[in-house]
């Protein structure tokens, strides 16, 4: 669907325009498309790719989404995919795509299969003239901080969830709920990162001295991106050291618990023992038994059995088996 089609010149908007005057614009000179489609049809995929001259390959990467992050070069155009991270009703974490194709007199962004909308890129870009003078390189540039900007909530979150699980790690019974959050926390790091990593290898090389035509204007710009990711990545690593060494405390949380669980059965066996035993020797019932026919035997029987466990179950009480 499309969501615009914009004309600029020398970083000022001209006015929309219809898909139809496409080619005509991006003949124009110090001038550039900016058109945004949201899960485009291959329809509009097709008029894109005849429209701005793209390379199949990249067009049918940026049709069936659900790419690694990337950024490619296709001649003079340029092909960068970014995987936006929604959180999701039940706090997990939704993935969409947005591709973005940058080459001399346009820029055509796709976004796949999220709800996250750049409409605020758009009119932020504009309130900056001097920086869209730049051209395409920008466009690419302010669509890719938006979405890298993104991020950062979601890593507080993450961030805010293993403190209020940490919190809970030295109560009572929640060792094994705590496992099982830390490892869907894992998990959801592990998605972060596989929007992370790779786009930080290939915006490091939108940043050096090498970097594409379209966007040898931008460098400063995406050198900043590559910062912001290397902080989201630092703080990633960080998380997941901070979840590995939770999990460890909290493993050693269940094996205590069950030691005291296992102490208490001991110490309880051992009373129960301590009875079972004088009552199998008093219970034997030969003849020769002298306390057999005493007065006080059986109550003299009792108060042993019964000062055995007390003394046992003081000792075990005070050695904190009890």
């Amino acid at each position: 669907m499309l969501i615009n089609c914009v004309a600029y010149r020398q970083g000022q908007r001209l006015s929309d325009i219809s898909l139809d005057e496409l080619q005509t614009q991006v003949a124009q000179p110090d001038s550039f498309v900016w058109v945004a489609l949201r899960d485009p049809s291959d329809e509009e995929l097709a008029r894109m790719q005849r429209g701005f001259n793209l390379h199949e390959l990249a067009v049918e990467d940026a049709r069936h989404g659900q790419q690694q992050p990337k950024v490619e070069e296709y001649g003079d155009t340029l092909f960068a995919v970014m995987n936006t991270i929604e959180l999701d009703a039940t706090d997990g974490l939704r993935i969409g795509q947005v591709s973005v194709f940058a080459g001399p007199g346009f820029v055509l962004s796709l976004r796949t299969g999220s709800q996250q909308d750049l409409l605020g890129v758009r009119e932020r870009a504009e309130r900056e003239p001097h920086l869209l003078r730049q051209g395409p390189g920008f466009v690419l540039y302010a669509v890719m901080d938006a979405v890298v900007d993104r991020y950062f909530p979601i890593v507080e979150a993450m961030d805010d969830e293993l403190e209020a699980i940490e919190s809970q790690i030295f109560e009572p019974g929640m060792a094994r709920a705590n496992i099982e959050r830390l490892y869907l926390l894992k998990q959801r790091i592990t998605t972060v990162r596989h929007a992370v990593s790779p786009l930080l290898e290939s915006v490091a090389k939108l940043a050096s001295e090498r970097a594409p035509g379209v966007c040898m204007h931008s460098r400063a710009y995406f050198r900043d991106v590559n910062d912001h990711l290397e902080r989201i990545q630092r703080a990633l690593d960080t998380l997941r050291e901070s979840i590995g060494t939770a999990i460890q405390v909290n493993l050693s949380m269940v094996a205590i618990e069950e030691s005291e669980v296992t102490k208490r059965l001991a110490a309880w066996a051992g009373i129960f023992g301590a009875a079972t035993a004088f009552a199998g020797i008093w219970g034997m019932n030969f003849d020769r038994m002298p306390e057999l026919h005493w007065r006080w035997g059986y109550p003299i029987a009792l108060a042993i059995i019964g000062s055995t466990c007390a003394v046992l179950y003081w000792r075990f009480r005070r050695a904190g088996w009890l």
